[in-house]
């Protein structure tokens, strides 16, 4: 058999129209992997399908003109389907190429993908794949049995053989990266002009128990963060060699330690960084730090995402947030009166709600006040806690449209039509609220709704819901901002 030595890591080209209105984002898992195996002596290619919107024309003929010896792709739940294709596609190219898949939805449903799916599919590496790619391409190359690979599924003899799980890589400051093999003018930041966009982690993990995530099964509700050293001069590199100047932080909880994040902001601010920052975090972290937040708009912090979900407080334990309803309040407000932008999302769609509790949300979105919200159909992941609960309420199979905008559950007392109108309304009526109301709002917050709004209205998956019944006074203010309907 041919000496395994080139890797092509090919993000499968599916689109939902969500993350896509705010701006075109690289995949930093590859990055990682991509770093690892070129560290073990392999010559790894990234190829971001997805974000070039290239179709399986495209792929082919890049899997042709590249000749790899293994073709690897990445999977959640929505995305899953063309994953698939993307492995079959490449066995079709040439049955000796190796096929492998990763990411959350293969390691939990590796039984399933391999039992339909094993003639073209190899592998599947079961979390973090660093470690277990290069363990696997070294121990093909050598001849030996996969078995012997931790954090692996394959099929064999008509069995899905589970290799033991691998301890998570405890030293993230060790790992490298390959960020040359990024094409950066791909990447953009669709409100910031002249943007250069990176997807950055200080820390992998989450120790919640949120019902409806797959996170805390992922990453075992355990939690590891880099050094704040390593990430802020990482933060220097992008931006001094590549031209990085904004970036998102992928991370679940990047402000878990109180005194790592501290550090990380005093860094940001006494090197003068000076790159735009977009995370995520919990509700509780940013009533814990109000003393702080000045260090947070000091550092570079421009926006913000809290989980809400829920504006019922019987829903939120349901969800097993751990938050209470008014803290999600009190915390968009500290957001807010920083000035950074402030985002959040309501999860909707379960079995028992209704067309009031979907408008009883969007009045109490406005009360929040959050700068962007965002009304998403429950996704019953199959391996979240929440599935058992919602199983008999799934009407849709197909996991395509499992990707928090299309509903797929159907609530005991409204059709998957009216649950699509009314996240649909919803949104148009939360936009169009901030619309009314520019006047109240900052100049750099009046600024930004107005791209922002642009952006929805025109680019992403809601804008035939904002192209809906809109009050004539509305339509002369989305006129006058020269947003083209």
């Amino acid at each position: 058999m041919k000496r395994i030595k080139k890797i092509l890591l090919v993000t499968p080209p599916y689109h939902s129209g969500v993350v896509e209105s705010a701006g075109v984002w690289l995949n930093l898992g590859f990055v990682y992997i991509a770093g690892s195996l070129r560290a073990a002596g392999y010559e790894p290619e990234i190829y971001d399908a997805m974000s070039y919107w290239h179709g399986y024309e495209d792929i082919q003929k890049r899997i042709i003109d590249s000749m790899p010896d293994v073709v690897a792709t990445t999977a959640f739940t929505a995305e899953v389907v063309d994953a698939l294709r993307v492995l079959r596609l490449a066995k079709e190219i040439n049955p000796e190429i190796v096929t492998v898949i990763g990411n959350v939805h293969p390691t939990f449903c590796y039984e399933e993908i391999l039992r339909e799916s094993h003639e073209y599919v190899d592998f599947v590496v079961r979390g973090e794949g660093e470690e277990t790619m290069v363990e696997l391409v070294e121990c093909i190359n050598e001849g030996e049995d996969p078995a012997k690979v931790r954090s692996l599924a394959f099929y064999r003899d008509e069995e899905v053989v589970v290799t033991p799980p691998r301890p998570f890589v405890r030293d993230l400051d060790r790992l490298p990266l390959a960020w040359d093999l990024i094409d950066w003018p791909l990447y953009k930041y669709k409100p910031m002009e002249g943007s250069t966009l990176a997807i950055v982690s200080s820390s992998r993990g989450c120790n919640q128990q949120c019902s409806f995530c797959s996170q805390q099964l992922f990453w075992k509700r355990k939690w590891r963060g880099r050094s704040p050293e390593s990430f802020v001069s990482e933060l220097e590199y992008l931006r001094d060699t590549y031209g990085v100047n904004v970036v998102m932080i992928a991370d679940e909880t990047p402000t878990l330690s109180r005194s790592r994040w501290e550090r990380i902001l005093d860094l940001l601010i006494e090197r003068d960084v000076g790159i735009k920052i977009l995370m995520e975090t919990r509700v509780d972290d940013i009533l814990r730090d109000e003393d702080i937040m000045w260090k947070y708009r000091e550092a570079g912090i421009d926006h913000i995402y809290v989980g809400v979900e829920s504006t019922s407080q019987e829903t939120l334990d349901r969800f097993k947030k751990n938050i209470k309803v008014e803290e999600s309040k009190k915390a968009i407000d500290l957001i807010n009166e920083y000035e950074i932008v402030s985002e959040t999302s309501f999860v909707l769609g379960m079995p028992d709600d209704t067309v009031d509790r979907f408008r009883e949300t969007v009045e109490l979105a406005k009360f929040y006040n959050p700068d962007l919200a965002f009304f998403l159909a429950i996704a019953p992941w199959p391996y979240s806690e929440i599935y058992s609960e919602l199983k008999e309420y799934i009407v849709i199979k197909d996991y395509r449209r499992y990707n928090l905008v299309e509903p797929v559950v159907k609530p005991k007392n409204m059709t998957l039509e009216e649950v699509s109108y009314e996240l649909g309304r919803a949104s148009r009526e939360f936009y169009m609220y901030k619309l009314e109301n520019l006047d109240s709002m900052t100049l750099k917050k009046r600024e930004f709704m107005i791209k922002v709004v642009n952006l929805i209205a025109t680019s992403s998956y809601l804008a035939k819901a904002m192209k809906g019944e809109i009050p004539e006074e509305i339509r002369k203010i989305l006129q006058s901002l020269e947003i083209k309907r």
